[in-house]
């Protein structure tokens, strides 16, 4: 493939990224939350971003319950680990069944994430989804704790950098201004229809922390549209989401650009934003993601998206 992208530096670590990241959660195929993905087409998808101009590959422990981490790990185990200049983040999880997030808990869930993926280090780990974790914040950060016991795997050199991972914003800042972590992911909030995590964007560029933008289509409407994909941020949209999808597409078609497109640069031209994760479940979607990605925009068309309206408040 002959498009090149960028580097920008992850946070104030020395890692190199690309602006665009493959999103390993419907990799594990979870039809509750996404749709059946068999493994062969998983395995086709990783090894498409290996050989593509994509350096960066996210993934985490909760998805499929370490389905999305063995089946990367089968691809690096072909090609004899992760290639060099390729940037690998994953998730420590709470446990899926009680909901503990305990030093233990994410103890386990580093180790086993290094088994599946048959790597012994990891360049990033976040700690991800607290919000559904029975033990509380302050067990979460005290000595001993969740956030002690990945620190104490960076500093053995096992973990890169460390980040924090959720959905609610107010949560996220709460975890942010710890000053505990290297990096942030907010999904679904930084959107063509939603901006609910402007204040964490800020709060984190303050900080120097990389701050990664995922689920830029919503979950699929903002790529598909609402009448092929009807629900935002995994929950069935509502019919003003709806019409406002629709206003954005004939906007988008006076201009003949497709919306994905739109929605896709939507992040990547935010200087706040290091990187852009987007789910892929087909190898030719990498391909496909890189045309959007560069898909020439005109700039009058951001404003009139805007004027179509967007909502504030946390999805």
């Amino acid at each position: 493939m002959n498009a090149t992208l960028p580097l920008r530096r992850f946070g104030q670590s020395d890692l190199l990224i690309t602006p665009l990241c493959l999103g390993c959660a419907p990799l594990a195929s979870m039809p509750e939350v996404f749709y059946p993905v068999p493994e062969d087409q998983a395995l086709a998808v990783v090894r498409a971003l290996l050989d593509s101009p994509i350096n960066f590959l996210d993934t985490a422990a909760a998805y499929g319950d370490g389905e999305s981490e063995r089946r990367i790990g089968t691809v690096l185990r072909e090609r004899g680990g992760l290639p060099a200049g390729y940037v690998l983040a994953t998730k420590a999880d709470r446990d899926l069944r009680t909901g503990d997030f305990s030093g233990e808990q994410t103890k386990r869930s580093v180790e086993r994430s290094l088994q599946l993926l048959g790597v012994d280090h990891v360049q990033i780990v976040y700690l991800h989804d607290p919000e559904y974790a029975t033990t509380p914040f302050e067990e979460i950060m005290a000595p001993g704790g969740a956030v002690d016991v990945l620190q104490r795997f960076k500093a053995k050199g096992i973990i890169g950098s460390i980040g924090i991972a959720a959905g609610p914003i107010a949560m996220m800042l709460r975890y942010v201004e710890t000053g505990a972590f290297d990096a942030v992911i907010t999904h679904n909030r930084y959107t063509l229809l939603n901006r609910s995590a402007e204040p964490l964007l800020n709060q984190a560029a303050a900080r120097g922390m990389a701050v990664v933008n995922a689920a830029p289509y919503g979950g699929g409407m903002l790529a598909k549209g609402p009448d092929a994909w009807g629900k935002y941020a995994y929950r069935e949209a509502s019919p003003e989401r709806v019409e406002r999808v629709h206003r954005m597409m004939a906007i988008c078609r006076e201009y003949d650009v497709p919306l994905a497109a739109a929605a896709l640069q939507f992040s990547q031209r935010d200087q706040r934003i290091t990187s852009t994760i987007v789910g892929m479940t087909r190898p030719e979607r990498v391909a496909q993601t890189l045309e959007l990605a560069q898909q020439p925009i005109p700039d009058e068309i951001w404003q009139r998206l805007d004027d179509v309206g967007f909502e504030t408040d946390d999805v």
